[in-house]
Order: structure tokens, then sequence, then C-alpha cells
């Protein structure tokens, strides 16, 4: 298994975090010596998308993968982007709190991209409270089962609607801190090691959720 922490929030791009990539990685590099399988990031900044960003160098000194894609706001809720091109990014202003969701996800899989539902459970910004109104969330197939930022009750309620609606699930810390980085994580069945690969991963849909707890228990029985 590959396990990727897929919503992470750095002070690079993200005016709420107080973490470096390079803290991150180092953080991570502390969890698996106590044993837990960790193997990249995803950087998923709030509105925003550098193309010029570079973590190539950072990757390879901690050997620790680290991806970049962006966590929108629609008219449904957060979503994180996976695969964000120039292209996407002439279509839509990612620093719009109010983009159509339906017109970005068709923009997204067009342009060669994936998305995920961002912390489904939560007041305003999740699909939780959505769905209770009837809102139309048939694009939507993958959500974010287990948030490292969300509380007991929240991610109780992303379990309800995941449960009601048979979305694969992701895992993220959405940390902004250094310490919350790798809480929850996402198992895929194959390796990953740039940006494309993610993308086929999460359209082919064979991963999910787990603790990083989990992975500690993978590891010893052989099957991580």
């Amino acid at each position: 298994m590959f396990f990727l922490d897929m919503h992470v929030h750095s002070a690079d791009l993200s005016d709420d975090s107080v973490a470096t990539v390079e803290g991150y990685a180092k953080w991570i590099l502390t969890r698996r010596k106590r044993g837990y399988r960790v193997d990249g990031i995803v950087l998923t900044e709030h509105r925003g998308f550098n193309l010029d960003a570079d973590y190539s160098q950072l990757s390879q000194q901690y050997d620790v993968l680290i991806l970049r894609g962006s966590e929108i706001e629609t008219d449904v809720g957060h979503v994180l982007v996976y695969g964000v091109t120039p292209r996407l990014l002439q279509q839509f202003d990612f620093r719009n709190v109010n983009l159509p969701a339906h017109e970005v996800f068709r923009a997204i899989r067009d342009t060669g991209g994936a998305f995920v539902a961002a912390h489904p459970g939560r007041a305003r910004t999740g699909i939780w409270e959505f769905a209770q109104d009837g809102a139309d969330l048939s694009s939507i197939t993958v959500a974010e089962l287990l948030n490292g930022g969300s509380t007991p009750d929240e991610n109780a309620k992303a379990a309800e609607v995941v449960q009601e609606r048979g979305y694969v699930t992701t895992g993220g810390s959405d940390a902004h801190r250094v310490s919350d980085i790798a809480r929850c994580l996402t198992a895929f069945q194959r390796p990953i090691r740039r940006i494309e690969d993610l993308v086929e991963e999460l359209l082919r849909g064979e991963f999910h959720a787990v603790e990083l707890t989990q992975t500690l228990d993978l590891v010893h029985e052989g099957r991580a």
C-alpha cells in the first residue's frame, strides 16, 4: 500500500497555516521512526495554486513525496482539487468563495484532474448540510471520510453521507501546523510518484481512508 496525506496547508500559500513544507517533511520522518507508514503529502492550499512552486528538492532530501493541489470553495462546499492545470486556472478564479460547483466539476474532469468533497460533515463548508437541503450532488463520487481537523461529530456526519451515497473515501490531516501532519491518510493499492499517478488512482477508485494508527497495524501485519 501507499499512504498519502491528501489534505495539507502550508504557510507558503494558505494564510491560516503556520507550517513550512520542510517542517512537515521533518515531522513525517519522526512519525516513521515511531513505526508509522507515511509516504507523502499533497499540499491543498486555500483558494490558490502556484504553478511555479517546486518541492522536488525537499522531496528528494527527506524521501517524502510532495505533490500539489488546491482547496476551493463552491456553492456546495469545499472541494479538494488534484491535477490543477493552467487551463483550469484560466477558467476559474480560485479566490472566488462561491464557485459554481457543477461547472467547476466538469472543467476539472475536462482538463484531466480529479476532485474530492472536503470535510463533508462540517456546517456550511461540507456537503452533508447541502445533502439535507436536497442539493444535486450527483457529480461527486469521492469524499473525505476522515479529516484530522474535524470534530468526532463532524466526521460522524461525513460517514453518514458517505454511506448513504456510496462514495469512495479519502483521509487527510487538514494540517495547518506541523504536528498535525498525517493524522489521517489515504491508502492506495499502487505507489504514486507524480500528480498524474494520483489523478489516475483517484479516477480508478481503489483506495480508502485510514487513520495514522492503522498504518502501524498494517506494517506489523506485513500488509503495508
